[in-house]
């Protein structure tokens, strides 16, 4: 069990759970499966507290796609083993390492969270960092910079599908190698929940479970 307390803690530290100076208070008590709060807070405390916790998130989940890439780098398939250790599946933390992949650690903005990074994960580098730049100046939510990412995309494919950026590794479709895949009802249903789990958008869970499924066949060739 973790104890917190929110005194002698100095605000200008980077650390992940700052807390805010007091003289005298109760403990923070952070069991593993839980958090105990005090029985009377401020409300601008507990707002806090939950800040530090939703940093603490985001800083989680791409230390667990660096540690995967690591894994992936240095040990091959052997590190499918080691995230036997984690209490997370297998297709959450693949989805930790793909978009740890698409951004270097320069490019990762402290003040949007791991789920922002993901909504455009499969954009060209200067699509990402356009996309960002919006959502950190207005303080779009994740929901809200998926929302305008969608609509920018139908609206340019629309206009013009051979405008689509070949510069990123991983495409959108142009109008000569485009893929059109028909599913029913049920898979669609199927593919929607997967990439909801996974926190990403059914068009960049889609590329990235067809990228996976190729390199694993390629794989499996060699």
């Amino acid at each position: 069990m973790t104890v917190l307390s929110l005194a002698n803690l100095n605000r200008s530290e980077p650390a992940l759970m700052r807390l805010s100076e007091e003289a005298r208070v109760e403990p923070i008590l952070i069991p593993k499966v839980g958090l105990q709060l005090p029985r009377q807070m401020a409300f601008e405390k507990w707002l806090t507290i939950g800040r530090q916790l939703s940093e603490v998130c985001t800083s989680s989940s791409w230390c667990l796609g660096d540690w995967l890439v690591y894994g992936e780098d240095t040990y091959g398939s052997r590190y499918r083993d080691a995230i036997e250790y984690t209490s997370l599946d297998y297709q959450t933390l693949r989805n930790y390492a793909w978009v740890a992949r698409r951004f270097s650690l320069s490019r990762r903005r402290y003040t949007l969270s791991f789920g922002h990074h993901s909504e455009v994960a499969a954009l060209s580098d200067p699509e990402q960092e356009f996309w960002l730049r919006k959502a950190e100046e207005l303080g779009w939510s994740c929901k809200r910079l998926r929302s305008e990412v969608r609509a920018s995309l139908r609206e340019r494919e629309d206009s013009d599908p051979c405008e689509m950026d070949t510069t990123s590794s991983e495409k959108w479709p142009q109008q000569n190698d485009e893929l059109k895949v028909e599913l029913s009802p049920d898979q669609i249903r199927s593919c929607e929940q997967a990439a909801g789990k996974a926190g990403l958008s059914i068009e960049a869970w889609a590329i990235q479970a067809l990228d996976r499924a190729a390199r694993h066949c390629m794989q499996a060739i060699d």
